[in-house]
């Protein structure tokens, strides 16, 4: 008996020691160290530092006087006595304006008719079973490897009589297969049991589609409407390519003149006596061309993770 009772503890104490050993984490999911979460704070100082450096200089030389600008041998990160006259001096002729009222306008028209397409293509592919899916699903799978030359795209729009419109910036880039593909893999994800119930409940597919699948995919359709924006936004190829009238180029081939150029387009040269420093003018429309962007990304930046990363897994 006094056996047993002196072997209780000992029970005891190699019942939890095992317990401990049980819950004890991997190395990889242990708590770092404080010098870990130094260095890691450090390596990501640095990353932005790199990052936001070169955003910083544009700033500032769009900021400068030509006094500091050739002082510091054409671009500075602080400008002393700022001014906002290569601002006023590129809105002054409208040109700048026009451009970003157009930009905006593609940007917008084009974001709305590119996820429309997206997700309407997306959903019919992720059904099983559904007409053709199998053979139109290989179909788009098949633009990764073979892609149109600029030739054969320039004479279809030709054909199709969008030469010196908007809609040629449009509509030959309307759907990506990347993002039809991700939104396709989100899709899949959502339980099939909440489209059959909504079914026998006497649900239509657009039904299903606008009521169940759309609301559950508020991030990947936020995460895609961001690329198909940027990508409306940074485009300025095509309309070199299909517009012929510079009244309706975009804001990124107006930069793209400003640039080679450096001087204002159109009657700004003329109208304009003594022009800001040609740096300045190529920065402040830099600012001007990612503003917008930049103050859109943020709201949806933390959709990315749980929209990109899920329907590439899943897809």
């Amino acid at each position: 008996m006094a056996d047993q009772v002196i072997d209780r503890p000992a029970r005891r104490a190699s019942t939890g020691h095992s317990a401990k050993v049980a819950v004890q984490r991997p190395v990889w999911m242990g708590r770092p160290s404080a010098i870990v979460v130094l260095l890691k704070g450090l390596a990501l100082l640095a990353v932005v530092a790199i990052v936001v450096f070169p955003f910083m200089i544009v700033i500032s030389t769009s900021l400068a006087s030509e006094e500091a600008i050739n002082a510091a041998g054409g671009y500075l990160i602080i400008p002393q006595d700022p001014s906002l006259e290569a601002y006023r001096t590129i809105l002054a002729g409208g040109v700048v304006s026009r451009a970003i009222v157009v930009s905006l306008g593609i940007t917008v028209v084009g974001t709305a008719v590119s996820l429309i397409s997206t997700v309407l293509a997306a959903y019919a592919l992720s059904r099983r079973g559904a007409l053709l899916q199998k053979p139109l699903l290989t179909l788009v799978l098949l633009t990764f490897l073979f892609t149109p030359g600029i030739i054969p795209v320039y004479l279809m729009v030709k054909q199709l009589g969008l030469l010196d419109s908007y809609w040629s910036l449009i509509l030959p880039g309307a759907v990506s297969a990347f993002n039809l593909v991700i939104v396709r893999g989100f899709f899949i994800g959502i339980p099939a049991e909440l489209m059959d119930s909504a079914r026998i409940d006497g649900a239509g597919e657009f039904r299903v589609l606008w009521q169940i699948v759309i609301p559950l995919s508020k991030a990947v359709i936020a995460v895609v409407g961001m690329f198909y924006a940027v990508g409306y936004w940074n485009s300025f190829f095509n309309a070199l390519l299909y517009l012929n009238d510079s009244s309706k180029w975009p804001l990124q081939l107006v930069l793209r003149t400003y640039v080679l150029q450096g001087t204002p387009m159109g009657k700004q040269a003329s109208e304009v006596g003594a022009l800001p420093p040609t740096q300045a003018l190529q920065m402040a429309i830099v600012v001007l061309a990612i503003l917008p962007i930049a103050c859109i990304y943020p709201f949806l930046q933390r959709h990315f993770r749980s929209g990109v990363l899920t329907g590439a897994v899943k897809g």
